[in-house]
């Protein structure tokens, strides 16, 4: 199967982008944008000067809890650089939304409470609200986290919107917002 096939039955279609962008992305920006693929994963990520971004990670369920998604985070790690990705909060009714959180936080990951992502799907036309989580080497801020994701939305998800969905996304400001005095609650508290 496809590497875009696997992640479209894996991820829902307001989280995923056109085949196009991502095919494009990884021409356009080879640079920063990078797929890692094998038999049973597909890792899509954004790796600039600072920071890792992960786009995308599948792990088929025939090879979970064989340490594969730990082996992918832990290459990552290697390169000495927060890794900020963005997941669905819990959804009961989904326990695949809970056993992603649980992974993360086995892994060292935090929940960014002090960052609000919120944004209108093209595909669907409704709000998709998703947590922001990071994994910091160096003890990282939240606020550089956000400046991180701003960036990521811009360079990426955005990245000649108009071009392959007809419309454009919304600002990056309409998007991500950052409360330092946030008191959210952390997703992975009750995992």
């Amino acid at each position: 199967m496809h590497w875009y096939e696997k992640l479209n039955q894996y991820f829902p279609i307001e989280e995923m982008k056109s085949k196009d962008h991502m095919e494009t992305l990884l021409k356009e920006r080879s640079d920063i944008y990078h797929k890692d693929e094998g038999p049973h994963h597909v890792l899509m990520y954004v790796e600039l000067e600072n920071f890792v971004f992960i786009d995308y990670l599948f792990v088929s369920t025939e090879s979970r809890g064989q340490g594969l998604g730990h082996k992918l985070l832990e290459k990552l790690k290697a390169k000495g650089k927060p890794i900020i990705l963005e997941v669905e909060p819990v959804d009961y009714e989904d326990t695949d939304t809970e056993k992603r959180l649980r992974f993360y936080k086995r892994e060292g990951f935090e929940h960014a409470q002090s960052i609000g992502y919120s944004r209108r799907s093209l595909a669907t036309n409704e709000i998709n609200t998703m947590e922001i989580l990071y994994w910091s080497p160096g003890n990282e801020s939240e606020e550089m986290i956000y400046e991180a994701m701003k960036k990521t939305y811009e360079m990426i998800h955005t990245y000649r919107d108009t071009h392959f969905y007809g419309q454009s996304y919304q600002p990056v400001d309409e998007v991500l917002t950052f409360e330092e005095d946030k008191n959210g609650q952390n997703v992975l508290e009750d995992v």
